[in-house]
């Protein structure tokens, strides 16, 4: 597929890397390409099939946009990539963002909307999925634990992108579990509350686990 990645961040220059190097062919947008290239190298070079340009040149041509940048950017990234323009009509937009606010709780919209259902009014004709946004790059990079695949959400309101999303899920070598329809980003938001607060300390007394551990669906 082409896919364009919208953010240099951990969680974007990641899975990028880790789908250019499975053979996709993956543009990094970003807003100062010079800059966004040592970003997503990592501290090493591109894999073969993966660039880095703007975001309007990212998302030309592209199958499948994955968003991830931090949540108060989300608005300006998607203006840069064409969203206003019809850049982004048709085009399978993955949803990897959190709507963090202080004190690690959600910031949802006036009627309890969910990130994942305000990005697809800010793209409202872009076919948009919530992924990859309840867990830690570290398990992006690394899905399996014990030998055994680690759990991936994803909620959609198209059958089509949820598809391909599912694909590109498995192919990191996560478990992918359909969660429903696009409103159902609300329940992945708080999933992806619970896995920072447990990483980072939950309170209470109770010990922070770091970032090594993942959700996993154990099923009968």
């Amino acid at each position: 597929m082409r896919v364009a990645v919208i953010g240099a961040g951990n969680v974007g220059g990641t899975l990028g890397r880790r789908w250019a190097e499975l053979g996709h062919q993956v543009a990094f947008g970003v807003r100062r390409p010079a800059e966004g290239a040592e970003a997503v190298k990592g501290g090493g070079e591109l894999p073969a099939g993966a660039r880095v340009a703007t975001s309007i040149q990212a998302v030309r041509g592209a199958d499948v946009v994955l968003l991830a940048t931090p949540w108060g950017a989300v608005p300006d990234a998607l203006r840069e990539a064409g969203a206003e323009s019809g850049a982004l009509d048709g085009v399978v937009l993955i949803d990897a963002t959190n709507p963090l606010a202080a004190g690690l709780r959600l910031d949802t919209g006036p009627k309890g909307e969910s990130g994942g259902e305000r990005v697809q009014a800010l793209a409202p004709r872009a076919r948009v999925v919530k992924a990859f946004n309840t867990s830690g790059f570290n398990n992006m990079a690394r899905p399996a634990y014990d030998g055994a695949a680690t759990m991936m959400c994803y909620a959609g309101d198209d059958a089509g992108a949820k598809a391909t999303a599912r694909e590109l899920i498995a192919a990191l070598g996560f478990d992918p579990v359909d969660a429903g329809p696009l409103s159902r980003s609300r329940e992945l938001e708080h999933l992806a509350v619970l896995w920072i607060a447990l990483a980072t300390g939950p309170g209470a007394g109770a010990p922070a686990l770091g970032r090594e551990f993942a959700f996993r669906l154990v099923r009968r």
